[in-house]
C-alpha cells in the first residue's frame, strides 16, 4: 500500500547515480550524494525505493548509464512499482528523452529536484519570482526533450511551476517571460540598494548567515533575535531572506541577515535566479557560517560553502565558523582558533561568546560617547544621523546633548567636545 503525503499519492523513486572517471567533483555521484538526493526526494514529498550507484568511464551516448544498467533500473522501477526515476547527475534533454523511453517513467535529474523544492518552499513574491526565472532557465533547452514529463504539470514531483501551455508554447514567448522576471528582480535589487544605501548612511553593520542547507541558520537567526522563522529539520526551509536588528553590545547594534541554504551541486541557474537574495553577502561585513558539527560530511560541506563565498562575498570580508550543535559532539572534534565559535542555536549554548566575536570582528573601532555640542555646530547632529547610530538627542541650556555610536573618524573630530566615554 502507498503511503501518502499530503492529499496526494506519495511518488515512489528510484535514485540513480553515475560516478564517471571523466566527470569533475561537482558532476559525479557517490554514495554519500545519493543519500542526499534521498534527502531532498523526501523534502519533496516522495519516498525512496531504492539506490543505483553506476561506475563508468564516461556517460553512455543514449541511456547515459549504459544499456544493461537502464534494464537494470526497468526491473527495480517495476518490482518496487516505482512511478519516477531520480537521477544524482544532471541529465541533458536527449537522456532524459531516451531513458523515459526505456524506462517507461518519468525521469528527473538532481536539478528539476531541487527546483520541485523551491517551488513548494517560496512564500513571498520575490521568492517565488526567483523560483520561476529558475526553472524557465533550466526548460528552456530542455524543451525538445521533455515531451512526457509536459503532459505531467501538475500531476507531482517535478510539476510544480510553469504550466503547460507555457512550456509548450515557442521559445520566444518563454524568452520574453524570463526577460520580464529579469526586470521585476532587477527592481527588487533596487530596492534592496535603497533599503542597503539607508543602514550604510546610519552606520549599521550587516552580518549575513551563511551555511549548507539545514545546519541551523534559522534557529540560530530565531534564538538571536525572536523572528519567528519555521525552523524545521528538512533541506531548504529557508527561501526567503529574513532580517531583523540585533543589538550585540551597547557599542554595536548590526543587521542580521538569513540566507537560502547552500548544496553541493547547486544548480547554476538557481544561484543565477537567486543573485537578488544572494547579494546580501556581497554587501555584508561580516559572514557567519552556520556548520552542523554532528554532519559526518562535514568537511566536504565546509568546502561547499567556502567555494560559494568566495564567489558571492566581496573579497576579504570577514568569516566566522559557528560550530552548530557543539553540545552533541566531542569538544575534540571540533577545531579551535580564532574565528571559530562553538554554539548550540537550539539550547543558547556559546552565545555570549558568539556576540562577543561579532563585537570583536566588527566593534572595535566603534565608540559609545556622549557629546555636548554647542548650537553653532547644529549641522554635526544631521551628520551623526546620517552616518552614525544616535541613540539620543537633548537641546539644553548648555547645548546639544547628543548619545551616540561613532566609527575612529566621527570619533576624533568629535573628541573635543566628548563629556561620556559609555
Amino acid at each position: 500500500m502507498e503511503a501518502t503525503f499530503g492529499e496526494h499519492i506519495q511518488e515512489r523513486a528510484v535514485l540513480v547515480g553515475l560516478n564517471a572517471d571523466c566527470f569533475t567533483a561537482a558532476q559525479t555521484a557517490t554514495d554519500e550524494t545519493l543519500e542526499e538526493l534521498e534527502a531532498l526526494l523526501e523534502t519533496a514529498g516522495g519516498f525512496c525505493t531504492g539506490k543505483i550507484l553506476q561506475n563508468r568511464h564516461a556517460p553512455d551516448a543514449h541511456s547515459f548509464i549504459g544499456e544493461g544498467k537502464a534494464q537494470e533500473v526497468k526491473m527495480l522501477v517495476e518490482v518496487t512499482q516505482s512511478t519516477m526515476v531520480v537521477f544524482d547527475n544532471e541529465l541533458s534533454p536527449g537522456h532524459i528523452r531516451a531513458l523515459e523511453e526505456i524506462l517507461g517513467v518519468t525521469v528527473l535529474d538532481r536539478s528539476a529536484l531541487i527546483l520541485d523544492i523551491f517551488a513548494q518552499r517560496a512564500k513571498t513574491k520575490e521568492g517565488r519570482l526567483q523560483v520561476e526565472l529558475a526553472q524557465y532557465k533550466y526548460l528552456l533547452p530542455r524543451l525538445s526533450g521533455m515531451g512526457k514529463s509536459l503532459s505531467r504539470q501538475g500531476g507531482g514531483i517535478g510539476t510544480r511551476g510553469p504550466g503547460e501551455t507555457k512550456l509548450e508554447s515557442d521559445r520566444r514567448h518563454i524568452r520574453e517571460r524570463i526577460a520580464r522576471l529579469q526586470d521585476e528582480l532587477e527592481q527588487v535589487r533596487q530596492v534592496r540598494g535603497v533599503q542597503r544605501e539607508r543602514r550604510m548612511k546610519n552606520s549599521v553593520p550587516v552580518v549575513a548567515i551563511v551555511g549548507y542547507t539545514n545546519a541551523g541558520k534559522s534557529t540560530l537567526l530565531n534564538y538571536l533575535t525572536d523572528a519567528g522563522i519555521p525552523a524545521n529539520n528538512r533541506l531548504f526551509d529557508t527561501l526567503d531572506t529574513t532580517s531583523r536588528q540585533l543589538t550585540v553590545s551597547d557599542n554595536l547594534d548590526v543587521i542580521l541577515s538569513d540566507t537560502v541554504g547552500f548544496i553541493a551541486k547547486l544548480p547554476h541557474h538557481l544561484v543565477d535566479a537567486f543573485r537578488a537574495t544572494l547579494e546580501e553577502l556581497e554587501y555584508a561585513d561580516l559572514l557567519l557560517h552556520v556548520i552542523d558539527a554532528a554532519d559526518p560530511n562535514r568537511e566536504e560541506h565546509i568546502q561547499v560553502v567556502d567555494g560559494l563565498i568566495a564567489k558571492l562575498a566581496k573579497p576579504g570580508t570577514k568569516v566566522l565558523q559557528c560550530y552548530n550543535k557543539a553540545d552533541i559532539v566531542s569538544s575534540e572534534d571540533i577545531p579551535v582558533g580564532q574565528d571559530i565559535v562553538k554554539i548550540s542555536a537550539k539550547k543558547g549554548y556559546g552565545m555570549e561568546a558568539l556576540l562577543q566575536a561579532i563585537e570583536n570582528a566588527l566593534g572595535h573601532s566603534r565608540h559609545h560617547i556622549v557629546v555636548t555640542l554647542p548650537y553653532s555646530m547644529g549641522g554635526m547632529v544631521d551628520t551623526l544621523h546620517s552616518g552614525a547610530q544616535v541613540k539620543n538627542v537633548e537641546y539644553t541650556g548648555e547645548g546639544i546633548v547628543v548619545e551616540t555610536v561613532v566609527d575612529s573618524i566621527l570619533y576624533g573630530r568629535l573628541k573635543d567636545y566628548i563629556t561620556k566615554e559609555c
